[in-house]
């Protein structure tokens, strides 16, 4: 008997492969000793096909052993996709996220990797369906790319999971994959951020103190210390027998192994005992005893607890709401012909539906039945034509404007001045008496939706890039206009997911935030509410009323502290008037600007090449 790494002596003669060179039976051996041209061993074919084989036979018992845990991770994500609207069942994120620590807990970096992918590609899937307006291989070609990330941070989960305290580095570890995905590839796509799927939760609130980062890392950590629970619940059971030490098989380390904490072996996952082969019992019965018995839910109540804590942290964090100033508002929702890609319909369609809307609203002021707003919010894309370039456009606004006798943030699509073929996404404060004044030009164009990267290459095999006849071209400049008598800050559509932008908005001055969107594209597939759910959040983190203004819906007014104060219903015209708070002063999370991510992302990263370092002084010392 001996202990250590199991051999090929360990296993079932019917599994076990062939020696280097020796002849399987009914087969010719082949080796270096083998004479050159004598037999099949002479030809390449016939020595490849016991190797086929055998790979195909290996390849057949990981695919069988490997099975129930990916089903598992797939399981877990689609929990981890109905926590985001329009489902918004915010626990499962935790339980996704406890379902996955303890999936990837004592695994290989490669077992890791496969079981956060298949974790990932069902959530991003089911998260991102709202593509299939496109086509079902945009849903699954951009969720293969996300899952990647995901694939990733299941391989450091893996990697961790042997360190002590590895709830803290795995929370870690999330916000260092959010990190990633917010910036790359092509600018990154933070869609299904932690963060995003808890606004209706206590966590909110954490956000005035670190922003969607520290709300991302709380869920994460209180999932993973909810894993860290489950696994001490399930611990051998007290008073199973042991040997004189108290260790060996059935002692109270036989729950987790030298290579794993689940007893595995972490080349290949392979059952093993915790010190290698099981030493026979040559003591007397009297040298065994009894493990001392513990209370299995003892060992499982410190990390609820911790977990619980973090949960309820958010309610000690002071919102702040009290409005420095007031500004009475209107958000014209105008709608548009149809949902979907042609949502368009005829020219200037759209803009007639947002001026009608618009001198619906003057006639009431008029006629007492509404207070004047002092200024009017249109979203982007009211205007389907460039109101520079067709003057019937500008003359509608115009005539929108003189009629309600007050500012209003246009969105419209325009020409760029000085380089041929690209349109600026902006926002224009259209005055009644001056006409066009401030604008704000959208920072971050969407990638194959108002930009085609690689556009003479690829234009060619996917045909439907051809719908994007001309790429956005990107402002450099925050949003920050005034409107009236109010400094909002402008954010365009999907901007509202990328950090940076809305908070250099907010410390630029912004007194309120106007998220302008074009949502009809995608009515009535959920992403609406996904993104409505994210202006929550940035109202908290900022402490900032939120205006969004959409042409189909939703549309909506989003007080300081995160809740939804008037909405529209999707593909119908609505006015909503509201008096829109306007603050001064700066969150802690404004202050502390991208340094939460940074520091958590790293750590996340050092935690991973710590685990690497322990692991090769540990098969080092094995070795000697």
């Amino acid at each position: 008997m001996h202990s250590g790494p199991a051999t090929d002596t360990d296993r079932p003669s019917g599994d076990r492969p062939p020696a280097e060179g020796a002849a399987e039976p009914g087969r010719p051996a082949a080796g270096p000793a083998a004479a050159p041209g004598t037999g099949p061993a002479a030809g390449s074919g016939a020595a490849a096909v016991p190797a086929r084989t055998g790979r195909l036979r290996r390849t057949g018992r990981l695919v069988r052993r490997e099975a129930p845990r990916s089903a598992l991770a797939a399981l877990s994500g689609l929990g981890l996709a109905l926590a985001f609207p329009p489902y918004d069942l915010w626990p499962l994120a935790l339980l996704a996220v406890a379902a996955l620590s303890l999936l990837t807990r004592g695994r290989t970096a490669r077992q890791g990797a496969w079981t956060g992918f298949a974790f990932g590609l069902p959530f991003f899937f089911v998260l991102l369906r709202w593509l299939h307006v496109i086509g079902y291989d945009a849903v699954f070609g951009l969720s293969v790319i996300e899952a990647l990330f995901l694939s990733a941070l299941g391989a450091g989960l893996a990697l961790t999971s042997r360190l002590p305290l590895w709830p803290l580095w795995a929370a870690c570890l999330w916000v260092a994959e959010e990190w990633a995905r917010d910036r790359l590839p092509l600018g990154g796509f933070p869609w299904g951020r932690l963060a995003f799927g808890v606004t209706g939760s206590p966590y909110l609130p954490l956000a005035a103190l670190g922003g969607a980062v520290l709300v991302t890392f709380a869920v994460a950590l209180s999932g993973a210390l909810l894993g860290s629970a489950a696994l001490a619940a399930a611990r051998p059971r007290p008073g199973r027998r042991t040997g004189p030490d108290g260790g060996g098989p059935g002692g109270p380390d036989a729950a987790e192994g030298p290579d794993g904490p689940d007893g595995r072996d972490g080349r290949d996952g392979s059952e093993r005992s915790g010190g290698g082969e099981a030493a026979p019992h040559t003591g007397s019965p009297s040298r065994s005893r009894a493990v001392p018995a513990r209370p299995v839910l003892r060992r499982a109540v410190p990390p609820a607890v911790l977990a619980l804590a973090v949960a309820l942290a958010g309610y000690a964090v002071p919102v702040p709401t009290e409005a420095d100033d007031t500004a009475r508002i209107a958000v014209v929702q105008g709608n548009v012909q149809q949902p979907g890609m042609d949502f368009l319909g005829r020219p200037m369609l759209i803009l007639n539906n947002h001026v009608e809307a618009t001198l619906d609203l003057a006639r009431d002021v008029e006629a007492g039945r509404e207070q004047r707003p002092d200024l009017v919010i249109w979203p982007e894309n009211a205007s389907d034509l460039d109101p520079f370039r067709y003057p019937e456009a500008g003359a509608r606004m115009d005539e929108a404007a003189r009629a309600v006798g007050v500012p209003i943030l246009v969105g419209a699509l325009v020409d760029h001045p000085t380089k041929e073929g690209y349109v600026e996404n902006q926002g224009i404060v259209w005055d009644p008496e001056t006409g066009p004044g401030a604008s704000y030009t959208k920072q971050h164009p969407v990638p194959f939706g108002e930009y085609v990267p690689f556009r003479d290459q690829l234009s060619k095999v996917i045909t439907r890039l051809q719908r994007v006849p001309r790429d956005f071209y990107p402002g450099d400049t925050t949003g920050v206009l005034q409107t009236g008598p109010a400094r909002l800050g402008d954010v365009i559509c999907f901007e509202v997911a990328y950090d940076e932008i809305v908070r250099d908005t907010v410390n630029a001055g912004a007194r309120a935030l106007v998220i302008q969107t074009n949502n009809a594209t995608y009515g009535r597939t959920g992403q609406p509410e996904q993104q409505l759910v994210m202006s929550r959040l940035r109202a908290v983190e900022h402490g900032r009323a939120v205006v969004t203004a959409a042409t189909s819906g939703i549309s909506a007014v989003v007080r300081p502290d995160g809740v939804i104060d008037q909405r529209t219903e999707e593909f119908t015209r609505d006015v909503i008037t509201a008096d829109l708070p306007l603050r001064d002063d700066t969150t802690v999370a404004d202050r502390m600007g991208a340094a939460p991510e940074w520091a958590l992302a790293i750590v996340g990263l050092l935690s991973c090449a710590a685990a690497i370092a322990l692991g090769r002084r540990g098969r080092t010392d094995r070795r000697g």
